[in-house]
């Protein structure tokens, strides 16, 4: 049991991060009656703004680590910059509901590219931190890491069909 407690210790952060967006995003979509899909905008809304404002806290930091296994960001140090803004930017449209299919679209991308450069580090079994959370914590990058972008795809996916049905 210990070993299973160790395993899971560095985790700690990311799913309380987690278990805080699930309850805020329950509190609002409950208060509001927006339902499921309501429930969804609002915990990627949370989501995403807490990540962002972890990777603000030292952006030098957030673009090192980040280069380390992101396929835009090796290449363009520019946007390993931008990023942070382009969370933010996407938790407050998710939180305001506005340009719903803009906003279903570039989280696809951006989360699928994310999910991309994870499997790739991981099959090279690198050793490295999770720049998701910013340096403030220290998350390993690991199938935690891919579980997080291809949920959040998934549901912004989820999403856009929905809108279009």
């Amino acid at each position: 049991m210990k070993e299973n407690q160790k395993k899971l210790s560095p985790y700690w952060p990311l799913f309380a991060l987690i278990l805080i967006a699930v309850l805020a995003a329950t509190a609002l979509a409950e208060g509001t009656q927006k339902g499921i899909f309501g429930w969804m905008h609002y915990f990627m809304g949370f989501f995403l703004c807490q990540f962002a404002m972890l990777k603000l806290f030292h952006p030098v930091g957030f673009v090192e680590g980040f280069q380390m296994y992101d396929l835009v960001a090796k290449k363009f140090r520019a946007y390993a910059y931008l990023y942070p803004f382009i969370e933010l930017g996407l938790g407050l449209a998710y939180l305001s509901f506005s340009y719903p299919i803009a906003t279903y679209l570039i989280t696809i991308l951006v989360m699928g590219v994310g999910a991309i450069g994870v499997i790739r580090a991981l099959k090279k079994g690198l050793d490295i931190r999770c720049a998701c959370m910013g340096t403030i914590l220290n998350v390993p990058l690991s199938t935690v890491t891919l579980s997080e972008d291809i949920t959040m795809g998934l549901m912004a996916l989820v999403m856009l069909l929905h809108i279009s049905a």
